[in-house]
């Protein structure tokens, strides 16, 4: 072996290779852990101002009659009780990672995010009614607050039960039950402690949300994407071209043509499809479609 041999073999220089996480239930456990640890370090709770990020990003119970603050009904769900109580940031994000990645597995990233995110936004707001019914009925005022992604988890473990029933999981990290159990007793515990005269410092009303949101998303089929894509692209602003209609057993001019539209739209929905599934299709999109099987159909009885 000759010294151009050694240089070719010459293994690689050891670097720091960087790299985020590859799922989104692993980018939401980071999100949630760094503004758990930047509120430790950065703004320490003081007697002037007590856990600053908490305290700003935190669901106030009055905040569905106050629009300028429904922002909160997003960050609530990514700030958890300051240091020294970990035990609230850490139940969540093991539920979280635990399960969450077994859901995003059946109904990929993009579905996924937009339905946790939803979660935490319904079972906020579910959270923010019963306080506020909840005051009107004792005749007291409303100033409770809540934190935490509680009321997302609640309803990705009801996902999870409703599609691993027969699945271990330990309960309270503990004791082994059926997939399903854990789901029940979720729900039996959380409305049990909604019904508590005196209230308390758990947040029931928006893991009830949570879970009964989940367990309409799965029964009635819903998807979330594909009504977020068409509104986040700002697609419904853009003035659509009208699709053409020709007579099939006409001679008349552009014909043709208007067959190739129809049929390069068709193989556009086809290829959606393919790419993103068939629940990613909008209405007119399926009405394409069945306009033309039915042309199609027609065609082979001729």
């Amino acid at each position: 072996m000759g010294i151009h041999d050694r240089d070719y073999y010459r293994p690689a220089q050891p670097g720091i290779n960087i790299r985020g996480p590859s799922t989104v239930v692993g980018w939401l456990v980071a999100i949630n852990v760094a503004l758990y640890l930047a509120n430790g370090l950065f703004t320490p709770g003081t007697s002037a101002h007590p856990d600053l990020i908490t305290r700003t990003l935190a669901l106030q119970a009055d905040t569905l009659a106050r629009p300028l603050l429904w922002w909160q009904l997003v960050t609530w769900g990514f700030c958890h009780s300051p240091w020294p109580n970990y035990m609230h940031i850490l139940g969540n994000m093991l539920g979280l990672w635990f399960l969450g990645r077994d859901i995003e597995s059946k109904y990929g990233s993009k579905e996924f995010l937009r339905l946790y995110m939803v979660l935490i936004v319904f079972s906020g707001a579910c959270w923010c009614a019963y306080e506020m019914i909840h005051g009107l009925v004792a005749g007291v005022p409303v100033n409770a607050s809540a934190t935490g992604a509680s009321g997302a988890v609640a309803g990705i473990v009801v996902l999870y039960a409703l599609h691993f029933p027969r699945r271990t999981l330990l309960l309270f990290f503990v004791l082994p039950v059926p997939a399903w159990v854990a789901g029940v007793l979720l729900i039996v515990m959380d409305s049990f402690g909604a019904l508590q005269p005196g209230g308390s410092n758990i947040a029931h009303a928006a893991h009830l949300g949570g879970a009964a949101f989940a367990f309409a998303y799965y029964r009635l089929g819903w998807r979330i994407a594909p009504l977020t894509d068409r509104w986040l692209s700002f697609s419904w602003l853009k003035r659509r071209p009208r699709l053409r209609l020709h007579d099939p057993d006409g001679n008349r001019d552009g014909v043709a043509d208007g067959a190739d539209e129809i049929s390069d739209e068709v193989d556009r929905i086809l290829a959606k499809i393919h790419r993103e599934g068939e629940h990613s299709l909008t209405r007119k999109e399926r009405r394409t479609l069945e306009a033309a099987s039915r042309e199609y159909q027609q065609r082979r009885r001729r």
